[in-house]
């Protein structure tokens, strides 16, 4: 199976790399913030819409709000950047917020941080491609009619790219992720300029229209509940934030300071462009409602179903550069690029949390270890099972999809950064230097601030979505806890059944004898061959076995037996039902209870194939019986393999392949052998 399957994957994903390759493998500052920042910087493309989306729940008076929650939201990413700073320096070895929590919280917070992460990164390739997909479909129907079937295709397409390794999808993804950022930035500059410094007046395409308000007159709670919305809202600006804190090892050396220079550089540019985005908006006076056909009204009429409501985004750069012009479609285009390709930062961030809870026994041991390409492939193909699953059971609608977002993220920044207050706690009590114990105070004070923040909007996020599909993240959340505690009892248990004694073994555990059986269908060379090795062990006692399943072949092995003349016993059980491994298995265990002491050695001959469709026509009742004597304590089964010519064949074809010659190797003639030396006598 393996010879049919190597020719594909090599072709997906790469020739395999050596392990001492890994440090190639590490990814520069210029790489780093594309891969782990893709997801917070494409968010400024949705965030400052879904602001004014909720503010239009009290009409466009409501708007004049937005600058003020724009700067809470800034508020809070600088602070959740500063405590992530703070994060990757104590905490270098990748765990983020799952060993932030663990360390200094307990096990179950830490898991219970891992399990909102785990949610969250399922989720952010979910809500990613589903509406990298949207906006491709606006310009292609095809994609529209087959929204899920092209989802699909693009998690898959994306789970290959990132089997081939973190440096070469980065490298992939680099160009449109910066060219995102560059098309903002320039939309901000010549925006500002026209406005300021000319003194152009821009019209977004919805400028003219009205909004009809569901709530009129907010004042009070009404109106601090929804500014909390609002607020909570716009932090969709932060998610993805602490990827970089847990990929650190992906990072080239000195890791902590180049993951901290990121980080700093993703938390600028991201707010700046969420708070240039909003000015804008503002200025070119953007119209944004939750139900469009009905609350925005144009000359005195709702616009109806058929209105196509534009992101806020896409707006500005038609006020700015001009519909239809060539900034506006690079700007359009890039952003839905990026949109698509936000879900790496989970590809990214998935895996290695995935590695390091395998580490501390709380995933399967197979999510530690790296694949051929040196990236973690299991944990990639797990990431992209579980987001196909959530992908085609909700339609790849992004507007269901994204009522499940951001509950995991806050979670984990609020259980992190109150792991960080009591990091700081820890250290104040023993820490004599007070140039030390300043900055250990800053930094209290930073993480308090963060964790009162990301704890705030934590309760406005469940109780505004949590009937919208909030309650979803939460049993995933859930079902990951229980799962982990499971496989982590799992593996204790193991552990402690399997862990060697310090003292010397007692010799009343060492078995007394040692009861050999050959397993025997028919008199062939695999049957004597495991004859003959079994003779060789020098056993207590040595028979063996037989079925008699068909009466004409049971007589025709015992008198092929008596004229060879072998000297084992053998012994024939009759199975009236057909049957060959319940009796077996009944024998075994007959003999175990006369003999409690005694160990029982089977030995079964197999083939050895050639081809993988072999496999299929031998060795069947074998694996059956292997199957059910691995579960019967005292039982030791060994396996005589017998090669056939096919196996033999495909050997002789590999070292063809070896003695083959490259194209032009024969130009250069053969390598001439060189004579040994005679040896120096005397």
């Amino acid at each position: 199976m393996s010879k049919l399957t190597d020719l594909p994957k090599r072709i997906l994903i790469g020739r395999a790399l050596r392990s001492d390759k890994l440090g190639e493998t590490l990814l520069p500052k210029r790489i780093a913030l594309p891969v782990f920042a893709s997801d917070p910087l494409s968010s400024v493309a949705y965030a400052p819409g879904e602001v004014l989306l909720v503010l239009s729940v009290a009409g466009v008076s409501a708007y004049h709000f937005s600058p003020w929650i724009a700067l809470a939201v800034v508020v809070l990413m600088f602070t959740v950047v500063a405590s992530y700073r703070q994060n990757v320096h104590a905490y270098p070895s990748g765990g983020g917020d799952y060993e932030v929590a663990t360390t200094n919280l307990g096990p179950k917070a830490g898991l219970t941080v891992a399990s909102a992460l785990l949610v969250d990164y399922v989720l952010t390739v979910a809500v990613s491609i589903a509406s990298g997909v949207e906006n491709l479909g606006s310009a292609i129907p095809f994609v529209v009619e087959h929204k899920t079937a092209c989802a699909i295709a693009a998690i898959v397409l994306l789970t290959l790219m990132n089997l081939r390794g973190v440096k070469e999808s980065g490298k992939l993804f680099a160009i449109p992720t910066y060219l995102f950022v560059a098309g903002v930035f320039i939309m901000i500059t010549w925006g500002a300029f026209r406005g300021l410094v000319l003194g152009d007046t821009m019209h977004a395409p919805t400028s003219g229209y009205e909004i009809k308000a569901e709530h009129q007159g907010l004042g009070g709670f009404a109106l601090v509940f929804l500014l909390l919305r609002a607020f909570s809202s716009g932090c969709a600006a932060l998610t993805g934030v602490e990827a970089i804190s847990n990929g650190v090892p992906a990072f080239r050396k000195p890791k902590s300071k180049n993951a901290a220079t990121t980080l700093a550089m993703m938390g600028l540019l991201a707010v700046t462009m969420f708070c240039g985005i909003i000015g804008l908006a503002m200025a070119t006076d953007v119209k944004m409602a939750e139900n469009p056909a009905k609350d925005l009204i144009n000359n005195g009429v709702p616009v109806g179903s058929s209105f196509v409501q534009d992101p806020v985004i896409s707006q500005v750069a038609a006020a700015v550069f001009g519909d239809g012009t060539f900034f506006f479609v690079i700007l359009a285009a890039a952003t839905a690029l990026v949109l698509f390709l936000a879900a790496n930062t989970a590809y990214n961030g998935f895996p290695l949390l995935g590695s390091i809870l395998a580490q501390d026994r709380y995933l399967p041991r197979q999510l530690h270890t790296r694949g051929d390409r040196l990236a973690f492939s299991n944990g990639i193909v797990l990431l992209a099972g579980a987001a196909i699953l959530l992908t085609w059971v909700y339609g790849a609608d992004s507007t269901r999809l994204i009522q499940l977002y951001i509950v995991g993220v806050f979670v984990s920044f609020t259980l992190s950064q109150t792991g960080m207050v009591r990091h700081w706690n820890r250290h104040l009590a023993t820490e004599k230097d007070p140039a030390k114990r300043r900055h250990m105070i800053r930094s209290r004070a930073i993480n308090t601030f963060g964790a009162f923040f990301t704890g705030l909007v934590l309760v406005v996020v469940l109780a505004t979505k949590f009937t919208h599909g909030a309650w979803v993240a939460l049993l995933g959340m859930v079902i990951f806890y229980g799962t982990m505690t499971a496989i982590r009892r799992h593996y204790d248990r193991v552990a402690e059944e399997i862990a060697a004694e310090e003292t010397p073994a007692d010799e009343t555990m060492r078995p007394s004898r040692v009861h050999s059986i050959v397993l025997v269908s028919k008199l062939h060379r695999p049957t004597l061959r495991a004859l003959a090795y079994a003779k060789l062990i020098r056993s207590d006692r040595l028979e063996a076995l037989s079925i008699s399943v068909d009466p004409a072949e049971t007589k025709a092995l015992k008198e092929d037996w008596e004229r060879r003349g072998i000297d084992i016993p053998l012994k024939i059980l009759d199975s009236p039902y057909r049957e060959v491994t319940r009796p077996v298995i009944d024998y075994v265990k007959g003999l175990r209870r006369d003999s409690p002491r005694d160990v029982v050695s089977v030995y079964i001959p197999e083939y050895v194939v050639g081809h993988w469709y072999e496999h299929l026509l031998h060795n069947q009742s074998a694996l059956r019986l292997k199957g059910r004597l691995l579960f019967t304590p005292g039982v030791m089964v060994t396996s005589v393999p017998y090669q056939l010519e096919s196996s033999e064949a495909a050997k002789k074809r590999a070292r063809k392949r070896a003695e083959w010659n490259a194209p032009g190797s024969v130009r250069r003639g053969p390598v001439e052998r060189r004579p040994k030396e005679p040896a120096n006598k005397g």
